[in-house]
C-alpha cells in the first residue's frame, strides 16, 4: 500500500511525501527508522493514484530531465550539496509532476538514501539506465561528469527520434489526406452522379461502371469493412504487445527492404552509445552488455546483445562473439575489437555511433525522397481515373441523346 505522510526530518524541517508498506505500522516503523517524527500518515488507494498519475497528470518529457541533468552537474560543481541543488530546481521547474518526484528524492535523501536509489523510485522520470549510470558516478566520486555526459547521451537519443518523426509527418500527412478526400468523393460526390446515371439509363462506358461498381460497393459495405479494419488493427496492437508479436514484428522489420536497414542502424547506434557511456562511468562490461540489451528497442538486437554477454562472461571477449551474428554490422565488429586492444572501446564505439547515425539520416532521406513521389503518383491516377469516368460518361450521354 501506498502512504502520504507530513513528518519532522532529523533537522526539524517539515517534510511530505510517499512511502510504500505492507501496512500503517510498517509505513509508521520505516519512517521512524529513516529519522523522521511522523505528523501525519494517511492510506492512498492504489487504484485512484495510478490513475491520477498516468492519464490525469502531465508526463516528465525528455528535455526535461536533459536540463535538470546539466543544471545538476553545474550546481554540484558549484560546491552546492544535493539536497539544496534539487530544491533550487524543484523551484524552476513548471512540470507539476517533476516537481513532486524531485520533492520525493530530495526527502529520501534526507532520509540516507542516495540520489541513485532515491530517483529508482521514479521510473516514469529517471530510467534504469540513467540511475544505474549515477549509482557508478557516485561510487567514482565523478557525478558531476556522469551527469553531463548522461545528458549529452539523452540529447542525442532525442535529436535521432526528432529526425525520424519529422522525416514521417510529410507522408503521413498525405497520405491520410489523400484518404479523407478519396472517401468523401465516394460516399457524398459520386453517389449523386451513379442516381442520374440510373434515372437516365444509358450506356455508360467500361471506365463508369468500374466507378459506379465500387461506389456501390463503398456505400453498402463501407461500415462494415471501417468496423473489420478497426478491430484488425486492434486485435495486430494486442498481438504485438505480446512477447512472441513483439518477437516475430521486430524481425520482420529488420528483413524489410528500405526501413529494416533504417532500424538496423539506429537500434547500433543506440547500443553503441550505450556501451560507450557506461564504459565511461566504470562499469564492469558484463554489466554494461546487459543495460546495452535492455536499452535496445528491437527484441532481435536485445537477443543477440545479451547472447553476446554470456560469451563475454566465458572469456571470449566482445568482438568474438559479435562475428558471429549478422545483426551486427562488420565496421560495428571490427571497432569494437580495435577498443578492446587499446582499451579505447567507448571511443571507438562513439565513432561507430555517429557514422551510423549519419548513415542512417541519409537513408530516411533518401526513403522519402523515393514516398514523396510515389504517393504524388498515385493519388494521380486514382483522381485523374475518377475524373476520367465522370467526363466519359457525360459525353456519352450527349452522344446518345
Amino acid at each position: 500500500m501506498n502512504f502520504a505522510y507530513v513528518a519532522y526530518s532529523q533537522d526539524r524541517k517539515l517534510v511530505q511525501g510517499k512511502i510504500s508498506a505492507v501496512d500503517r505500522d510498517a509505513a509508521a516503523k520505516l519512517l521512524h527508522h529513516n529519522g523522521y517524527q511522523v505528523l501525519s500518515l494517511k492510506s492512498q488507494s492504489r487504484l485512484f493514484s495510478a490513475a491520477g498519475s498516468s492519464m490525469f497528470t502531465p508526463k516528465v518529457k525528455l528535455g526535461e530531465i536533459i536540463l535538470f541533468s546539466r543544471q545538476l552537474a553545474l550546481l554540484l560543481e558549484s560546491g552546492t550539496d544535493i539536497v539544496t541543488s534539487l530544491e533550487l530546481l524543484q523551484e524552476q521547474t513548471t512540470n507539476a509532476t517533476f516537481k513532486k518526484v524531485l520533492s520525493a528524492v530530495a526527502n529520501d535523501i534526507r532520509g540516507g538514501s542516495s540520489l541513485s536509489a532515491a530517483m529508482s523510485k521514479h521510473p516514469k522520470a529517471f530510467s534504469p539506465l540513467f540511475h544505474r549510470v549515477l549509482s557508478a558516478g557516485e561510487q567514482g566520486g565523478n557525478l558531476e561528469t556522469v551527469l553531463r555526459n548522461m545528458a549529452d547521451f539523452m540529447s542525442r537519443m532525442n535529436e535521432t527520434q526528432k529526425k525520424i518523426k519529422s522525416a514521417m509527418t510529410y507522408p503521413v500527412v498525405v497520405a491520410v489526406v489523400a484518404v479523407i478526400v478519396v472517401s468523401i468523393l465516394m460516399i457524398f460526390v459520386l453517389p449523386t452522379f451513379t442516381d442520374l446515371y440510373r434515372q437516365l439509363g444509358t450506356e455508360l462506358p467500361t471506365a463508369t461502371r468500374i466507378l459506379i461498381a465500387v461506389t456501390d460497393f463503398s456505400t453498402q459495405w463501407g461500415i462494415y469493412i471501417l468496423g473489420a479494419l478497426v478491430l484488425g488493427v486492434i486485435a495486430l496492437i494486442m498481438w504485438m504487445r505480446t512477447p512472441i508479436g513483439r518477437y516475430n514484428v521486430d524481425k520482420a522489420l529488420l528483413k524489410m527492404p528500405v526501413i529494416g536497414r533504417i532500424i538496423q542502424l539506429s537500434e547500433l547506434s543506440r547500443a553503441s552509445q550505450t556501451i560507450a557511456l557506461l564504459f565511461r562511468a566504470g562499469l564492469p562490461l558484463p554489466e554494461i552488455m546487459v543495460q546495452a540489451g535492455n536499452a535496445t528497442s528491437n527484441k532481435i538486437i536485445g537477443e543477440a546483445i545479451g547472447e553476446v554477454q554470456k560469451e563475454l562472461i566465458r572469456g571470449e571477449g566482445l568482438s568474438g562473439p559479435m562475428t558471429r551474428r549478422k545483426v551486427f554490422l562488420p565496421m560495428m565488429v571490427q571497432m569494437v575489437g580495435v577498443g578492446e586492444e587499446t582499451g579505447k572501446l567507448d571511443d571507438t564505439l562513439s565513432t561507430v555511433a555517429h557514422t551510423y547515425d549519419m548513415e542512417a539520416d541519409d537513408r530516411i532521406k533518401g526513403a522519402i525522397g523515393l514516398i514523396q513521389p510515389a504517393m504524388t503518383v498515385i493519388i494521380g491516377l486514382i483522381v485523374a481515373f475518377i475524373a476520367v469516368a465522370l467526363v466519359s460518361s457525360m459525353y456519352s450521354m450527349y452522344g446518345q441523346l
